[in-house]
């Protein structure tokens, strides 16, 4: 079963969205430090856009999502850990999720969203990085569903 048929199902979408959404949420609140309120700043910003826009950003970039990490996905099943496989290439799926955020932003034309990413960016390989061993596992508890 490849990545797209477990993060495109439509019996499981919804609640990998949140699921998503949640994790999100915890690694926003867990950071600190100057560049921690820089980002629950302008995640804050973000979300009073639409009580749901996360969601729907989420739900809008799982195709991509799901086409860059299966490889990756793949291999790691093909090894026997998945998830393990992913925390051990965080750097990699960062970047990869990265690169689909920022042509996403790229053509966005909120400016505020843009303003925040901007922002945000240089550092954002680092917490995205911290949170790719969880997103493993929601891939991971979903793939089982």
């Amino acid at each position: 079963m490849g990545l797209s048929d477990i993060l495109l199902n439509e019996n499981n979408r919804e609640t990998f969205v949140d699921d998503c959404v949640k994790l999100i949420d915890q690694q926003v609140a867990a950071a600190s430090g100057l560049g921690g309120l820089a980002l629950k700043a302008a995640y804050s910003t973000v979300k009073g856009i639409r009580a749901d826009y996360c969601a729907q950003v989420v739900d809008q970039l799982l195709p991509e999502i799901s086409i860059a990490l299966d490889p990756m996905w793949a291999e790691g099943v093909n090894n026997g850990n998945p998830v393990e496989y992913l925390a051990q290439r965080k750097g990699e799926v960062a970047d990869e999720l990265l690169q689909i955020s920022d042509k996403r932003v790229e053509k966005s034309t909120r400016s505020m969203v843009k303003g925040a990413y901007a922002k945000l960016r240089p550092s954002a390989k680092n917490y995205v990085e911290k949170g790719v061993p969880d997103l493993a596992e929601i891939i991971n508890k979903h793939s089982a569903a």
